[in-house]
């Protein structure tokens, strides 16, 4: 049915009629009332012109507007905080215009006075400048141009739970370093606590360097590094790294978040891809109360973001540029940029240790033993260890805050192992010889008593004589040389 029936087609649905159309089909597939159907043919019928189905204008059309200043009231009280609604404005109005000796707008009147206030005029009245900024505020989405131009690095709790080395339930943070370009993940690290420099550093030094996953090729430094302001980013430990590795770095103005946009549609991505596969899955609304008994541990986790990663994330094409993150990374065959010196990014990313002094049979660090060809010359010296957390088959050797060498340990060097699983062993070490120890115990006191070097007992018959005491020797004090 339209909107608004012109004079020729109401004439057609009228002649219709004329050749035999009941009313009550005309009605049905025009979907105009009986009655109005009724109405048209009787103006018709007594003026068969075109001017009998004219739509007719009020009477009052041009003379019912409402004055001015009482459109002024209503906008006033409209944009008022919080926001009233349209029967108090309307009564309002209504009660000021009998004041003034005006005509009460109506209801409708005033509903649609207040609809038709500006949208960005009314976000800024109730939500002020920064509802008004995310809602209309003209917002320039800058895109890279070419790998590594830029990257973004932010933080994020995740919704699930692990255990931690005691068993308690815990929620780890993620932190995550993007390319603007490609959209691939170019590094990241999980934690537990506070995000802080240190894990921001973690996360940075795996985006940089080389992956052993040759599915995982982003690397490199970045032209700029885009973060928020908060005060892991704005530490001079990480504005050192960028002065040093030559690396711009941006902060988002304080309250606008628009500009990292992309990093945070990836922790939606894991969110609802990943996450609510694992156990210990915590829902939205649930309170922090996950859905299953968590059973994961820091490093189980690590392992399947690093699978999730690499194997999906980077893999699949990305809806907006409609390329895999790591095909579109590399289609350009550039040659990424690396560090003039890796070890001075080591001794600015790495996590810094106590000193140690090197000993004959090398380092002692985390009850493991390093060693090194290079270290010969530095016994009894004392040292900076720098090591991965990630990774404890090698540290990093500083002497005087220079680079000295990789030392690794013999035993763990093979493969990777984290710091946590070595000193998870260690306790679990602990405890399986504190459990043959008690057993050992428990067995030697159930054995019977050794009788053989015990003294004899001591009779307890009152009758029997004591036993006669012989005279002890008398030594007599020597009063003269001829004693």
């Amino acid at each position: 049915m339209p909107a608004r029936w012109e004079v020729s087609d109401k004439i057609a649905l009228l002649r219709r009629h004329d050749d035999g159309v009941p009313w009550t089909r005309l009605a049905a597939e025009s979907g105009v009332p009986l009655r109005t159907l009724s109405r048209w043919a009787r103006a018709y019928r007594s003026d068969p012109t075109s001017h009998s189905l004219a739509r007719r204008q009020r009477s009052d059309h041009g003379r019912r507007r409402i004055p001015a200043e009482l459109i002024e009231v209503v906008e006033a009280l409209a944009l008022a905080t919080p926001a009233p609604t349209v029967a108090f404005i309307h009564r309002r109005v209504a009660g000021i215009a009998h004041d003034r000796g005006l005509s009460a707008p109506s209801y409708s009147s005033v509903r649609s006075l207040v609809a038709g206030i500006d949208p960005g005029l009314r976000a800024l009245a109730e939500h002020g400048d920064a509802g008004y900024r995310d809602r209309f505020e003209l917002v320039l989405r800058r895109s890279a141009e070419r790998p590594n131009e830029q990257w973004q690095v932010d933080h994020t709790l995740l919704d699930v739970a692990i255990l931690d080395a005691k068993g308690t339930q815990v929620r780890p943070w993620l932190t995550v370093v993007l390319d603007d370009y490609s959209r691939a993940v170019a590094g990241y690290t999980l934690f537990l606590g506070a995000p802080s420099a240190e894990q921001t550093a973690l996360a940075l030094h795996q985006a940089v360097n080389a992956k052993t996953n040759r599915g995982w090729p982003v690397c490199g430094l970045p032209e700029v590094l885009y973060s928020d302001h908060g005060s892991d980013f704005t530490s001079a430990r990480l504005e050192q790294v960028c002065l040093d590795a030559h690396i711009r770095l941006i902060h988002s103005r304080v309250g606008v978040p628009q500009g990292r946009g992309k990093i945070e549609r990836f922790y939606r991505t894991v969110t609802t891809e990943l996450l609510p596969h694992l156990p210990g899955y915590i829902p939205h609304g649930t309170n922090g109360a996950p859905v299953t008994s968590p059973s994961l541990s820091l490093e189980d986790l690590d392992a399947i973001l690093e699978q999730y990663v690499v194997a999906e994330y980077n893999a699949r094409p990305h809806s907006q540029t409609h390329q895999g993150p790591t095909v579109r990374w590399s289609a350009s065959g550039f040659i990424p940029r690396s560090p003039a010196h890796p070890e001075d990014l080591d001794l600015l990313l790495l996590t810094a240790a106590t000193t140690r002094k090197v000993q004959r049979d090398g380092i002692q660090f985390a009850s493991t033993r390093y060693l090194s060809t290079v270290l010969a010359a530095y016994v009894g010296e004392q040292v900076t260890v720098r090591f991965n957390p990630r990774d404890v088959g090698e540290i990093r050797v500083y002497f005087n805050d220079e680079f000295l060498c990789r030392a690794i340990a013999p035993e763990l060097s093979a493969e990777s192992i984290s710091l946590d699983q070595l000193q998870a062993a260690r306790r679990q070490r602990r405890r399986d010889l504190k459990d043959q120890l008690r057993q050992h115990r428990t067995l030697a006191s159930a054995l019977p008593s050794d009788t053989r070097y015990a003294p004899p007992a001591v009779s307890t018959d009152d009758t029997a004589p004591p036993p006669a005491l012989e005279p002890r020797p008398r030594h007599g004090l020597r009063l003269y040389a001829t004693d």
